[in-house]
């Protein structure tokens, strides 16, 4: 039985077309131009891309080009599952519409392709169901993702108010110029509070350049290796006076990198140890300070204890005096360790001395003078030169009669190179004074305790009273208050 496979072709609901090697339409059927809209005589003759235009280069063009020139190259079929190609409209618009090809490769007597056969089916329709069903999916995936959404920016909300108020510092810096992104309050606060984000380090922070940290940034972004810093001075300015003060920080500048292995930014993180830092110098300081107190002491106590014991003769005498300066030593050791070794009142320290010394004697002692603070060392000096004085008045002074006196005053004298405080030992009412057959240790601890302060002193044994003058150099500011 023969076939004729033109009008089997023709008649088919199906829409077909043939083209020759060079793309021109040799053939179609009914179905193709009810498809296209376009009459046999209208399109046979036409170049496929004649007969139905489309922008060189669009992704309609060059797919259906591509899948002839498969066909033309590998004298195979080629399919085009979907592609977007709009076809003119009879009032000169275009119609977009999607379609599903198979080209199929015809063979001429030469065994080589002579024509491809083109079925089309047309699936604009198919599509538009498509993206009804895609756009209800869509929306519901975009309900989703802004539930997803609000439960993602509560988080964020969270984080970032964690990350604000983060106790340690906490910067990021962009790119080789290490541009700042992200600063938290606290890394605010150290750096004055001043607008730092979209700036570079240098820009932002002109100070920390000659002091080294961009440096360090540039070594981190360079090598990729983090960069810790312990106990790191930097001069920057103060949010609260304005002015450049040093603070001591513990930081570690942390590379971030990209899928690619490079550093893209660093992650600036720390914490402010200044406090810590100035605790633990004071420390130093005080200890330093109560070694070289510790020193002085033993070196007072052994002066006190070679001089005390010079003549072993007197034994039990010389322990009685020895054991009376150890006390003066330990009265003004304990004033100034209520002060906490600070400056300590000279009032305070002549009235405990010499009270521990004459005991109920004290009433007949007057003490006057303005409020003076004095240095630790000197408060020292001055108990030992008040005892000494005490314990003879009570031996061979004043307070050795019942009608004897003391009188101790102080006044304050400004000279050219600062301030010095003169003081007055004079006893009175006792039995007659005569100078000694020989200088004692107690005269001569009397006459040097305040050459260290530039100090200067005299004893006159006035037959009526001895008569004692010291006097010694105050620290500059001295502070001074009203008589007592």
């Amino acid at each position: 039985m023969s076939i004729d496979f033109e009008a089997l072709f023709a008649l088919s609901p199906n829409p077909y077309i043939v083209v020759d090697r060079n793309l021109d339409i040799a053939w179609l059927n009914d179905a193709y131009s009810r498809a296209t809209m376009r009459s046999r005589e209208e399109l046979t003759g036409l170049g496929i891309f004649e007969a139905f235009p489309s922008e060189p280069g669009s992704e309609s063009h060059e797919m259906l080009k591509a899948s002839f020139e498969r066909v033309l190259e590998t004298a195979c079929a080629d399919e085009l599952a979907f592609v977007r190609y709009d076809i003119p409209r009879a009032d000169g618009g275009m119609e977009r519409r999607y379609w599903s090809a198979t080209h199929t490769p015809l063979f001429g007597s030469d065994g080589q392709v002579a024509h491809i056969l083109q079925h089309t089916v047309d699936v604009t329709e198919l599509h538009g169901l498509r993206q009804l069903r895609d756009e209800k999916h869509v929306v519901e995936r975009a309900r989703a993702v802004q539930a997803r959404n609000r439960d993602l920016a509560a988080e964020s909300q969270r984080l970032k108010t964690m990350y604000d108020q983060a106790p340690g510092f906490i910067a990021i810096v962009d790119g080789p110029d290490h541009v700042f992104t992200i600063a938290n309050n606290a890394y605010r606060q150290l750096t004055a509070g001043r607008p730092i984000i979209g700036k570079t380090v240098a820009e932002g922070l002109p100070e920390v350049v000659e002091q080294g940290f961009v440096d360090l940034l540039d070594e981190v972004y360079r090598t990729g290796i983090p960069y810790i810093g312990r106990g790191s001075r930097v001069s920057l300015e103060s949010e609260r006076t304005g002015r450049f003060e040093d603070r001591y920080l513990d930081f570690i500048y942390q590379p971030i990198l990209d899928e690619r292995g490079s550093v893209v930014q660093i992650f600036v993180q720390g914490q402010d140890v200044t406090e810590q830092f100035e605790a633990v110098e004071r420390q130093q300081l005080l200890i330093d300070e109560l070694n070289h107190r510790v020193k002085n002491t033993l070196a007072i106590v052994q002066s006190l204890a070679t001089q005390s014991f010079r003549d072993p003769k007197t034994f039990a005498d010389a322990r009685l005096v020895f054991e009376g300066r150890l006390r003066a030593l330990a009265v003004a050791h304990d004033l100034l360790t209520e002060r906490s070794w600070q400056p300590a009142e000279l009032s305070v320290t002549v009235r405990g001395t010499v009270a521990a010394a004459v005991g109920s004697a004290i009433d007949r002692v007057r003490i006057d003078g303005p409020s003076v603070l004095l240095v630790p060392h000197a408060s020292v000096s001055m108990a030992l030169a008040m005892h000494e004085l005490a314990t003879n008045a009570v031996k061979y002074g004043a307070l050795s009669s019942v009608s004897g006196e003391i009188a101790i005053n102080w006044r304050i004298l400004d000279e050219e190179n600062g301030r010095r405080l003169v003081i007055e030992w004079l006893e009175s009412g006792g039995p007659m004074v005569s100078p000694p057959v020989r200088r004692g240790f107690g005269t001569r601890l009397i006459e040097r305790s305040f050459a260290a302060d530039k100090g200067q002193s005299s004893m006159e044994f006035d037959p009526k009273g001895l008569r004692c003058r010291f006097s010694l150099m105050l620290p500059q500011e001295p502070e001074v208050g009203g008589n007592n």
